[in-house]
């Protein structure tokens, strides 16, 4: 089994988080997206990942630190990685056609915009499983069409009048992916109009069309993180998840003096508390330091320096400076507020 991440894009909707910093390396909960996504993919499949290919965006963006990173996570969970770049953004089927030498055998292409807990089961009987959660407002999501034997039909993005209410989370398995490959040839063969680009969706319409049988499958938990207001609610969601499963939140290094922490939160390595409140639903990165603060539902990133703060919802970035009071923050890396 290979899994192909296509993760070329900007992330424009969490900015300023992403200004610096790749959205699928945000750390949430304590580690970033793609990581918990792959590992709570290997873990939920039954077959062994040989390969994982990451696509990804042009070199002074996407530098080599991110490859370093990509790279040791596949090493990690015992596959070869690969790295492939997409230098245009042309959608999201001219990034999987950016690792087309994967594309063979059975693979899984999972985009890492979402967090998950879910058993991926493969139905035999299907040439691919498009993964789904039923949500309650359809119209906002691309959603699946089925027949009367379940099998999908058609996709359909944000739905003027009702399709169903799977909606389509961006986790994909081909039994063959050679036959996404031929069917994306034949997309990107033709010419883009102005504004258009190459879609997934395009690809799977046309093995639809030719016969491939492609079934549901449904998770239980999906969590978004697209942009800094639902990115903090999927924080303080996996906290509460990963205390439920018995991980440990706290690095031996953190050093709390005459201060509380109200679970779940994640305190991170050479983490300084002193003085203060933390929690729930906090998340604190690498070497931060926070000096009489009240937190709570936060998610700050590393090497942040936080003094004389009451926040209930605040998304913090990088080597960010901060003294002071509002009701919602969303600051970005390298900032300095006093």
């Amino acid at each position: 089994m290979k899994i192909i991440v296509p993760m070329a894009g900007r992330g424009s909707r969490l900015r300023p988080h992403t200004l610096t910093t790749p959205k699928p390396l945000i750390r949430v909960a304590g580690t970033p997206i793609v990581s918990q996504l792959i590992y709570e993919i290997v873990k939920a499949v039954d077959d062994p990942i040989t390969d994982i290919g990451f696509i990804i965006g042009n070199p002074a963006f996407f530098g080599v630190d991110v490859v370093t990173y990509l790279k040791e996570l596949a090493k990690e969970l015992g596959a070869k990685p690969h790295i492939f770049r997409q230098d245009h953004p042309l959608g999201t089927g001219h990034a999987i056609m950016c690792a087309e030498r994967l594309l063979g055998g059975p693979a899984i292409i999972a985009y890492p915009d979402t967090l998950i807990r879910s058993k991926l089961k493969l139905d035999p009987k299907a040439d691919a499983v498009i993964w789904v959660k039923r949500v309650s407002c359809p119209e906002a999501f691309g959603v699946v069409a089925l027949d009367k034997k379940r099998r999908i039909i058609n996709l359909v993005e944000k739905p003027k009048e009702f399709v169903s209410d799977l909606a389509v989370i961006g986790i994909y398995y081909f039994k063959n992916s050679e036959d996404l490959k031929e069917a994306l040839k034949k997309v990107v063969a033709q010419d883009l109009l102005p504004g258009e680009e190459y879609q997934i969706n395009h690809g799977i319409h046309t093995m639809i069309k030719s016969g491939s049988v492609f079934k549901t499958g449904e998770v239980q938990i999906w969590m978004d993180c697209g942009n800094p207001e639902v990115t903090l609610g999927t924080n303080s969601e996996m906290l509460e998840i990963k205390k439920a499963e018995g991980e440990n939140l706290q690095h031996s290094s953190a050093e709390l003096n005459n201060s509380i922490i109200i679970p779940p939160c994640f305190i991170g390595e050479n983490v300084k508390i002193k003085n203060s409140t933390i929690g729930p639903g906090v998340s604190i990165g690498e070497r931060a330091q926070i000096d009489n603060c009240q937190l709570k539902n936060c998610l700050i990133q590393n090497d942040s320096y936080l003094e004389n703060l009451t926040l209930e919802k605040a998304m913090i970035g990088n080597q960010v400076h901060y003294k002071g009071n509002s009701t919602f923050v969303s600051i970005g890396d390298y900032s300095h507020l006093q």
